[in-house]
């Protein structure tokens, strides 16, 4: 194992009915910004339950952040937050909403000229202050609610980056598993698809005697295969697997499993440049790289396909080339389960177009991935070509 440093000082608050604990965990006299998406928050009641909690405070609000938050849009709600001497945020929604708070509450701060070179440029790891924040949970997927990193797009310069620091990490994220009832089937198999590559990402590289974290990362890939379906299942919502539902995403993605061993993220930067170009939902665009990024690395990586396939995916065939020809067809299969392609054809895209546009894009970005920082942007060309 190698050696690490753990640190995570988000508070979680879980269960039904939580929402109400918000008038406890907002300072009294805090001017607060409820930043949220498209407006679904006020269909299924969330926003009424988070204006009530906080009828006491004095509320402002910013909406209309959306799927892969834009630089643009957060930059608007930044002049609100100056406007209206804001010095609490509130991100009521998914990953998309939260990692946009997490931008707000730097840039809001931040003394440079252009806050896009907080992202664009690394500035993040020097920035000493943030706006504090708090996070009320509505779609379970990336796991921003319990982690220190955030992803935000640039549409104008057709850029989707992530940047990360400590002091973005929330102050506390409630995670009620009764919000989820009102999401559609897409959103629920996007969320498990996505929290499973997050664990893959960390998990699935190369052994480095990391038992405990293995085991972990094998703990959360078997809890996504056993609830699955009665996640996936509307009429009526089964609370138990919604609430483990909920709980993996944040688990997936909170470095737990991730310290002292090797992380990928290579299927990662080759979905952000597919999102950027052709708009896929983050989920898909790991779905349709992920498998044959593993067929592309499978010598690479086979002692940990092979530790998967066995403890995983029940693939125990002694010929090891079968076991994981077998291990990254079942893998594959369990995303079709779900309802979600691995296929860029399926979206009508041709994988030799994508492959060309996208090696351009990521060779102006000097992209560089993967657990031994080879996998190149003539690789991921490779790799693309492949998902047809």
């Amino acid at each position: 194992m190698n050696n690490f440093q753990f640190y995570n000082p988000t508070r979680i608050i879980f269960g039904a009915g939580s929402i109400e604990k918000l008038k406890k965990l907002v300072p009294r006299k805090a001017r607060i910004l409820m930043l949220y998406g498209g407006g679904s928050i006020k269909k299924n009641g969330v926003y009424m339950q988070v204006a009530d909690a906080l009828r006491k405070h004095e509320l402002f609000e910013f909406g209309g952040i959306e799927p892969n938050p834009d630089y643009a849009t957060l930059m608007k709600a930044i002049k609100s937050v100056k406007k209206n001497n804001i010095d609490f945020l509130l991100a009521v929604g998914g990953g998309s909403v939260i990692d946009g708070t997490k931008f707000i509450s730097v840039a809001s701060l931040y003394q440079g000229q252009d806050p896009w070179d907080i992202v664009s440029q690394g500035l993040a790891s020097g920035i000493k202050k943030a706006l504090p924040f708090g996070v009320v949970l509505t779609l379970p997927a990336t796991g921003s609610e319990m982690n220190h990193n955030s992803v935000i797009s640039n549409r104008d310069k057709g850029q989707k980056l992530s940047f990360g620091s400590e002091i973005i990490f929330p102050k506390f994220s409630i995670l009620d598993p009764k919000v989820t009832y009102s999401l559609p089937k897409e959103q629920i198999r996007n969320g498990l698809v996505d929290a499973y590559v997050h664990i893959l990402e960390q998990y699935l590289t190369y052994p480095v005697d990391a038992v405990v974290q293995d085991r972990q990362a094998e703990a959360l890939l078997l809890t996504i295969h056993e609830i699955a379906q009665r996640t996936l299942q509307t009429d009526p919502p089964d609370y138990g697997a919604r609430a483990n539902y909920m709980w993996v995403c944040s688990n997936a993605l909170n470095y737990l499993i991730g310290v002292g061993v090797p992380q990928d993220w290579a299927t990662h930067g080759i979905g952000h440049a597919l999102t950027a170009l052709y708009g896929l939902a983050h989920a898909e665009s790991l779905a349709v790289t992920l498998p044959w990024l593993l067929w592309y690395k499978r010598e690479q990586k086979q002692e940990k396909l092979l530790q998967y396939g066995y403890r995983v995916l029940d693939q125990k065939m002694q010929k090891y080339s079968e076991r994981i020809d077998r291990t990254i067809e079942a893998l594959a299969a369990f995303f079709h389960s779900l309802g979600m392609p691995t296929t860029l054809t399926s979206y009508g895209l041709d994988p030799d177009q994508v492959a060309d546009e996208v090696q351009t894009k990521l060779e102006a970005e000097n992209f560089a991935r993967g657990e031994y920082r080879d996998v190149t942007a003539a690789d991921a060309a490779a790799i693309l070509r492949m998902s047809r």
